[in-house]
């Protein structure tokens, strides 16, 4: 299934055709094709060069993936148990020179940018979810107090059984993709706030 963009720009292939899926297929992603996900999320920009961001990932059937999927909310572990990798996200507060880095949740989505485009430039689909519960996050992997786990991202080819979803998700995975119109969110000379 594709979900091609609706815009009556020409955007690249790859931005245009990324989505979200919350089914994926069980072809297996191999440990060359992961770690080129994360060294394509390890060359993206970042404030000062400071590189904040920490990625952890698990493979579904191992411990490690349970540990992980129980700091899911509900509604994300009621459908991203089919995903083959699940990955938990998470960023430094810090520079290395102690001083606070207040950008650096804006540089972990740039590395996750990185990572989504180059998982779709290989036929792979990533789900970013916010619904993380945090906290248990930090007390069941011991994060230290200048790190702050943030995000989880589901990440398979796509493809799967849309009739596996929860039937209140099985039509949101078919219908079109959805965004607010350009000028609500970007005005010349002043913000459209």
């Amino acid at each position: 299934m594709s979900k091609t963009a609706n815009s009556k720009y020409e955007l690249s292939k790859d931005i245009a055709n990324r989505w979200s899926p919350r089914v994926f297929s069980d072809k297996e992603i191999t440990l060359t094709q992961i770690e080129t996900l994360f060294e394509a999320a390890r060359w993206a920009p970042s404030s000062n060069n400071g590189q904040p961001w920490r990625f952890m990932y698990t493979l579904k059937g191992t411990e490690a993936y349970d540990k992980a999927f129980s700091c899911l909310a509900e509604f994300n572990q009621s459908w991203v148990a089919n995903a083959p990798i699940l990955v938990l996200t998470a960023y430094k507060k810090t520079f290395d020179n102690g001083k606070e880095n207040f950008h650096a949740l804006h540089d972990l989505g740039l590395a996750v940018s990185n990572l989504s485009l180059q998982a779709q430039s290989m036929g792979i689909a990533v789900h970013q979810m916010a619904g993380v519960n945090w906290r248990k996050a930090h007390e069941v992997y011991n994060i230290p107090e200048d790190f702050h786990v943030t995000t989880a991202i589901a990440i398979g080819y796509y493809g799967g059984d849309v009739q596996k979803l929860p039937e209140e998700l099985q039509k949101a995975e078919v219908a079109e993709r959805q965004r607010i119109s350009l000028s609500k969110i970007v005005n010349e000379g002043t913000f459209n706030l």
